[in-house]
Order: structure tokens, then sequence, then C-alpha cells
């Protein structure tokens, strides 16, 4: 079979393109108020991650389950609803995605506000609670909506969307509510600001994986690897199958 007809092919190209959306428009929105002197305002900023996620959910949710973020898709298989298998290439696909856009702002904007860099303002630590709680209850949410059949049918793109949003909002300017390694990844790598990176992966993935666990525990009264056989894939049905 082709390459291109290959349905996780497709899922990975889906995943770089949503990716691409994700960071052109979230630490997008981080350049243009500094280029604008404030136009987009904090609240804007917020907002645009949290429309961002929706967009790309609505648009790829049904081609790769729209991760669009490491720890997400590192979640997900821990918690035995993806294939370890397809793991390196979704994240390989949301980093490259991300670079992508950060390369872009750059091209457009030179090294404005570091591209939107999530970097600690007041010490890693006080960074890292924020990000594994924050990140925590994003898992939770998305696990609730999309491998839960009991959910309202065709919310979970506003239901994440708007915790996004919600998230970005209120912890944005103390820790960069990145919540995500791949957002973090490409301003890092085009403005070459690495301080406290680490943070942005460790915290990210400790509160995915955590989220995934305590939603299946809350739902099943056990911990996925207990009972892997009553966990709902979530919706790539093209790509689980493979």
């Amino acid at each position: 079979m082709p390459a291109a007809r290959r349905p996780e092919v497709r899922a990975y190209a889906a995943e770089a393109l949503g990716t691409y959306l994700l960071v052109f428009a979230g630490p997008g929105a981080v350049v243009i108020d500094a280029v604008s002197g404030g136009g987009v305002t904090p609240l804007g900023i917020g907002l645009s991650f949290g429309l961002a996620v929706m967009a790309a959910i609505y648009a790829i949710g049904h081609i790769s389950g729209a991760h669009i973020n490491p720890a997400i898709t590192v979640a997900f298989a821990a918690a035995g609803n993806f294939p370890w298998r397809h793991v390196p290439a979704y994240v390989f696909a949301q980093l490259t995605g991300a670079a992508a856009a950060s390369a872009t702002h750059l091209l457009l904007f030179d090294n404005v506000a570091r591209l939107g860099s999530s970097v600690p303002t007041d010490g890693a630590g006080q960074a890292l609670g924020l990000e594994v709680v924050i990140t925590f209850f994003l898992m939770f949410v998305i696990a609730a909506v999309a491998t839960d059949r009991r959910a309202i049918p065709g919310t979970a793109a506003i239901a994440i969307g708007g915790y996004v949003a919600l998230a970005a909002t209120f912890a944005g300017p103390i820790a960069g509510a990145s919540m995500n390694p791949a957002r973090s990844f490409g301003p890092a790598l085009l403005s070459d600001t690495w301080t406290d990176h680490w943070v942005y992966w460790l915290g990210p993935l400790l509160g995915a994986v955590a989220g995934a666990f305590v939603y299946a525990y809350v739902r099943h009264g056990k911990t996925p690897r207990l009972e892997r056989a009553g966990v709902v894939e979530p919706e790539a049905p093209e790509l689980t199958r493979t």
C-alpha cells in the first residue's frame, strides 16, 4: 500500500498539522501581543490557545484523535487506550509541527518575545507544580469526553478547548501554562530559550499520566493496568485497527 494511503501516515500528518495550528495560534498570540504593544491581551492569549485546540479537535479528531501533545499521547498509551507502537511517530510529528510553526513566527516577526517560549517567572519548582496540576485536570477532562461513551456526544472539542483556555488564562502569567511539551519545544528550539525547559516535559508527562489513571479509577474502580479490556480507545478508528 502506498505510504500516503496508509491510515497511520495520514494520522501522523494530521498530528503535525494540528500541532502546527496550536503553536501558530497560541505562542503566536504571545508574539503578536508583543508586536502590537498589548493588542491581544492576556485574556486573548488564553482564548487563542483554547480556540486553537477546539478547532484542531474538530478538524482532525476523526483522523488521529487530535492528541497534538506528547504528554497526552503517552498518557493514552500508558492507560491502555492507544497503541505504544505509534507513540514515537506521534511525538515526532507533534514536535515537527510545533517547530515548523515557530519557524514561521521567526520568519515573520524575528525573535520577538522569545517566540512565546514557556519560562518560569518565579522558580522551576513552582512552575513544575502548576504544570503537574493543570495537566492532570486537562487529561482528566480529555479522558472523560474521549474515552467514556457515556459522555455527551459532540462535546469533546468544547470541553477540552474551554479547559485549555481557562488554564492558559489563569496559570499562563506564572508558569506559561504549557501542559504540552511540543508547545514548549517549538518556541524553545527556534528562539534558543532553554531556561528550565525540563519543567515543560516532566510536569505535563506526570500530570497527564496521573490524570488518565485517576479518571480510569473513578470510572471503573480499577486502574487501567488491571482492567485494560474495559477501556475504550480514543476516536481514531482507522489508526487503532492497524
